[in-house]
């Protein structure tokens, strides 16, 4: 069964176009909604997906109007495809997952997709790297100052404080503590109870 998708970013907007499109094309029910594209949890779309079924065909008058970013489409066309159903665009007709040329197409994507994902992770990796060079310190700021520690690591390695009791004075949490000592002795010290 042919099932269509017709979605508009607001209220002012209208379907009747995308309505008239799809039910050309043979949609025996359309599920329409008047949300963003943005918008990650879209009624209608959500209804679609948990009632398309195996060998269902989802047609879309174009597919801006089912995902907003090439990972989007992706992802939603994965998620049809993982129900045995397959994905159709009227206005990209290169964009059809029943055809071995759409499937081939959508592959092709999902490989560049990938691939701008890892030269992003690349980049990242080698900014930060660069930046560590620099001084950059990276994460949070420990919330013990050299100074508290200079007075409390003492009494909390030689009994005389325990742990939430120097938390509480310090302003941190117990965690932090524990994993302070555990970094200046190199031991993992036993926790006291709550």
């Amino acid at each position: 069964m042919l099932v269509g998708y017709a979605r508009v970013s607001t209220e002012d907007q209208d379907l009747a176009l995308q309505r008239a499109a799809l039910t050309d094309a043979g949609c025996k029910r359309i599920f329409e909604e008047k949300v963003s594209g943005a918008e990650r949890g879209r009624v209608e779309l959500v209804r679609l997906l948990d009632q398309v079924r195996e060998g269902d065909v989802v047609v879309v008058a174009q597919l801006d109007r089912l995902a907003r970013s090439t990972r989007d489409l992706l992802g939603l066309a994965e998620e049809i495809a993982d129900r045995g159903a397959g994905l159709r665009s009227l206005g990209e007709p290169w964009a059809d997952t029943t055809s071995a040329a759409g499937k081939m197409i959508l592959t092709v994507f999902a490989g560049i997709a990938e691939f701008e994902r890892s030269l992003i992770l690349q980049r990242t990796g080698a900014g930060r790297v660069a930046a560590q060079a620099r001084g950059v310190k990276f994460g949070r700021p420990t919330k013990i100052s050299d100074e508290q520690w200079a007075h409390y690591g003492p009494l909390l390695k030689n009994g005389s404080l325990t742990v939430p009791v120097a938390a509480k004075l310090i302003g941190c949490g117990r965690a932090t503590l524990y994993r302070k000592l555990a970094k200046d002795d190199g031991l993992q010290m036993e926790r006291a109870p709550c």
